[in-house]
């Protein structure tokens, strides 16, 4: 049965995942195939600068229902349906619902496994799974992004505070199976710093684009989709 529940939640976060908001969306409102258009990437950005806040607004939602569909899906099913605890532990099975519709929009199987970073598909399983540690990781985010007006270091810098603060936090509440929540929450953190390579790559050049508010920066092709 544990095993079952597993494959169930790997598989159908995975395929949710996989599902690019940017794509069915621009088909449905726009009938057209973002991946004609602009950088020709399948993203929030993209669709922001070719067709406009309206479809980049319903692109953003579905990409952050993605996160949350899954894991309370997930633990819907598993943990309550069929009343299965890893680890005497009923948040464990919305982590890894979290990290596999992470990879699913990462390495999409039905757009040739290229999508987008992750982050905010990330953050919205957090949400799901535990706001209090949600809280304080996009709290971190706010303040890195505020200090060094980089949209990467924060997400990074926010990736990694996020096992951290389920451990601290978990525990301190008395949370069984805290442990093993942190430790996929740092292989979602390596996960998003691996996809944020070439964001690295341009701070050590020093290329990366400041975040503004002044200045949305969407000419620049170099900009990749959270």
């Amino acid at each position: 049965m544990v095993v079952i529940c597993l494959v169930f939640t790997v598989v159908f976060s995975y395929l949710l995942g996989s599902l690019n908001s940017a794509i069915i969306v621009c088909r449905i409102l726009k009938k057209a195939d973002i991946r004609d258009y602009g950088s020709k990437n399948a993203g929030l950005t993209n669709v922001l600068r070719v067709f406009g806040k309206g479809p980049a607004l319903a692109t953003l939602i579905c990409d952050l229902a993605k996160g949350i569909i899954a894991v309370v899906v997930c633990r819907l099913v598993v943990t309550y349906g069929f009343d299965v605890l890893f680890f005497d532990n009923d948040r464990f099975i919305g982590y890894i619902a979290g990290l596999s519709v992470m990879i699913g929009h990462i390495f999409p199987i039905f757009y040739g496994f290229h999508g987008g970073k992750g982050v905010l598909v990330a953050a919205t399983t957090l949400i799901a799974i535990d706001p209090l540690t949600c809280f304080f990781a996009v709290l971190i985010f706010a303040i890195v992004v505020a200090i060094t007006k980089y949209v990467s270091v924060g997400s990074i810098v926010a990736a990694f505070s996020y096992p951290l603060f389920t451990i601290l936090t978990q525990t301190l509440r008395g949370i069984s199976g805290a442990w093993q929540n942190m430790l996929v929450g740092l292989v979602i953190a390596i996960l998003i710093t691996y996809m944020h390579k070439p964001n690295i790559k341009r701070l050590r050049e020093g290329t990366e684009n400041k975040f503004s508010f002044k200045s949305s920066n969407l000419d620049n092709k170099d900009i990749d989709d959270e």
